[in-house]
């Protein structure tokens, strides 16, 4: 999954006002997106082409949420993020490689009744706290556990990359690759800010680095 550093701030940054939207969504087990970060999809369902087709003829937006359960038509998790469609290549037998840019959470109202193919909601987009930050100790406890689970783990990471990142980049695009169960993934995404999220995401990174290979498989999902 792909990252970026986020725009830099304005010196009077206008607050993302709440408001009820239509949103076609992509219902997909274990992924999520964060606003201002990138997430790749390759579209290959035929109501999900449709879904890409019209949001391209529209306004390129659509909403990425997590269903609850496996099945077809599951209940949806309450929260999920809206993405506008940044980068898009199609295949002529109608299959698309998309780029989706996150750019709001949102909370979703109800779903709605509709003729299409996929499902959408109306959703209320969620306004984010502006100019977040990790003290100190927050950041360097993320970074400890961070370091001791992918060694447990077996990950190669750049550190000397990690530590130029910040705060929100770093914890939002962990957040969104690391291989927890999806439940748990929403959980983080549900948090409230950068620094409630990283608390969890600490005592996420302690309970699965302690996991051995014995553990279910399916309980985890890898992105």
């Amino acid at each position: 999954m792909g990252s970026h550093y986020p725009a830099p701030a304005f010196d009077n940054p206008v607050r993302l006002i709440m408001t009820s939207s239509r949103i076609s969504i992509f219902p997909l087990p274990g992924a999520v997106l964060y606003p201002g970060l990138q997430l790749p999809l390759h579209i290959f369902e035929p109501r999900y082409q449709a879904m890409i087709s019209d949001a391209l003829a529209r306004d390129r937006r659509i909403g990425m949420v997590q269903p609850q359960q496996g099945t077809e038509n599951a209940p949806l998790f309450n929260m999920g993020c809206l993405g506008r469609i940044s980068d898009v290549e199609a295949s002529e037998d109608g299959r698309y490689n998309i780029i989706l840019e996150g750019e709001s959470r949102f909370r979703i109202i109800r779903e709605l009744d509709v003729t299409t193919p996929f499902r959408q909601i109306e959703a209320e987009l969620i306004e984010e706290p502006l100019g977040q930050h990790l003290a100190a100790v927050e950041r360097a406890s993320f970074e400890r556990e961070a370091r001791a689970f992918a060694e447990a783990q077996g990950y190669a990471v750049d550190w000397e990359s990690v530590t130029r990142l910040d705060d929100f980049s770093l914890i939002n695009g962990v957040c969104q690759i690391v291989p927890f169960d999806p439940a748990s993934k929403q959980a983080l995404l549900e948090a409230s800010d950068i620094s409630a999220r990283c608390e969890l995401l600490v005592q996420l990174l302690q309970f699965f680095g302690l996991r051995d290979d014995s553990d279910d498989a399916d309980d985890m999902t890898l992105q």
